[in-house]
């Protein structure tokens, strides 16, 4: 991708389709007071040059799926070959490439309390070692902030989608299955598009999205490099916490500006993040100055990553 600057109505307009990623251009420039036209032609420019696109991303927990991170070290030739093989899947949620191409860490999405699939993974010749944890429990409850910051509280307040519905969760239809991955690949595609792709009628498409985005099954994220925002440091953190502190670390952790996220994992590492920083001195203040604060952590290791092959996770 060419160099990117990203001016001030770029950044508001990101932070509105954040805020929430199907509404109307109409609505967005209304908020935004500019034209619709205006709206429409920068939102083309982000999607052909690659800047950014809104996915629509399944919460795990709503549909009674397990979500598995898995910690692939390779050979440093196969990392890239091996990442996009993992993004093409179905089942993957979230690649990255990290360590300087030593590593490959991916979220694997399975019904019900299943395994992690790593029979596959296991006859890949580059790969040398396996590790997988499941993820228990998400502790933030939003994005990383540095993208959110454009728009003041009225503009958030009168763009934010319907709240989403607490009760159980959701058994998927045949509409879903088709539904959620067409809008994986585009979260803002028009209804009359879903319908001609899915073979569905346009009226079941409408009232079958907004059910799944208010019982919260489907959420919209934009997809944007943080570099684009003047964050080019992005770091997958692995915690060892004593057990009695586990919880307040990972509440003081989510709160934190460069977390994007923060969850708890089964395995020797029982917290693992992800923390954006401006660059490796910011990164080397927070570890340092940050983290080793923390009363509890007992080890940390880290990997700096390389490339985002999949972002589709609505907490990573």
């Amino acid at each position: 991708m060419d160099s990117v600057t990203l001016d001030a109505l770029d950044l508001r307009l990101l932070h509105a389709l954040q805020v929430d990623g199907r509404a109307a251009f109409s609505r967005i420039a209304d908020v935004l007071d500019v034209s619709d036209r205006t709206v429409a032609r920068r939102f083309s420019r982000f999607r052909a040059r690659g800047i950014a696109r809104v996915a629509g991303v399944t919460d795990s927990h709503r549909i009674g799926h397990a979500e598995w991170l898995v910690r692939l070290r390779v050979l440093p030739s196969g990392s890239a070959p091996l990442a996009r093989a993992l993004a093409r899947r179905p089942d993957t949620a979230w690649v990255a490439v990290v360590s300087s191409g030593t590593e490959v860490v991916c979220v694997f999405r399975v019904p019900g309390e299943g395994p992690a699939p790593l029979e596959a993974l296991g006859r890949a010749p580059q790969i040398t070692h396996v590790d997988a944890h499941r993820l228990l429990r998400p502790v933030m409850d939003r994005r990383w902030i540095g993208r959110t910051l454009a728009l003041t509280d009225d503009q958030v307040t009168a763009l934010r989608p319907d709240p989403v519905e607490d009760g159980a969760p959701v058994e998927l239809t045949d509409l879903d299955r088709r539904l959620l991955p067409a809008l994986a690949a585009d979260g803002r595609a028009a209804y009359p598009d879903l319908a001609r792709r899915i073979g569905w009628s346009e009226s079941a498409v409408r009232r079958r999205l907004t059910e799944l985005r208010r019982s919260g099954v489907l959420q919209l994220d934009v997809e944007v490099d943080s570099g684009l925002f003047g964050y080019f440091v992005s770091c997958v953190l692995w915690l060892t916490v004593t057990p009695a502190r586990l919880g307040g670390v990972a509440r003081a952790l989510a709160d934190d500006p460069e977390a994007a996220f923060v969850g708890t994992t089964t395995g020797p590492h029982n917290l693992v993040a992800v923390a954006v920083c401006r660059d490796a001195r910011a990164l080397h203040t927070y570890v340092t100055e940050r983290i080793g604060s923390l009363d509890g952590v007992d080890r940390l290791e880290s990997g700096p990553v390389s490339s985002y092959l999949k972002r589709g996770a609505p907490e990573l």
